[in-house]
């Protein structure tokens, strides 16, 4: 196994651990997705807006807090949490079929609303994940 971390260039453990992180998150996101549905129906798609907002939130967060401590305990952990939790637990293909799918099922409208609404919200849990980090 050393010979094939050493071919890697030292880079297996981040392999390592963008995958698990990226199951936990995917997983995780699953979970939620199950109990919107059962909690609030499949009108609107509450469980991925949901995870992608907090998934925006929490990888500016963490971004910039490891930015901001070189070396330090977040900046290890950044392909675990960045790389592989966050990019498992948010999901842009998701809310492509689900936008589309709003589109099919006559609901123009909400389609409309959940596509224009959507990115501007990312952007502002992102930009708020990272102030809240630079106030840490």
């Amino acid at each position: 196994m050393k010979g094939v971390n050493r071919a890697l260039g030292g880079q297996l453990n981040h392999y390592a651990a963008v995958a698990a992180g990226s199951a936990l998150g995917s997983v995780l996101r699953y979970g939620v997705s199950l109990a919107c549905l059962a909690f609030v129906g499949s009108g609107f798609p509450w469980a991925t807006l949901g995870v992608n907002l907090l998934g925006s939130w929490l990888i500016a967060w963490w971004a910039t807090r490891a930015s901001a401590t070189p070396g330090g305990f977040i900046q290890r952990w950044q392909s675990f949490v960045v790389a592989g939790f966050c990019g498992g637990f948010t999901t842009f293909s998701l809310f492509s079929l689900e936008s589309l799918t709003l589109l099919q099922t006559h609901a123009p409208l909400t389609a409309l609303a959940y596509f224009l609404l959507t990115p501007p919200l990312w952007l502002a849990f992102a930009a708020w994940g990272a102030q809240v980090a630079r106030r840490s």
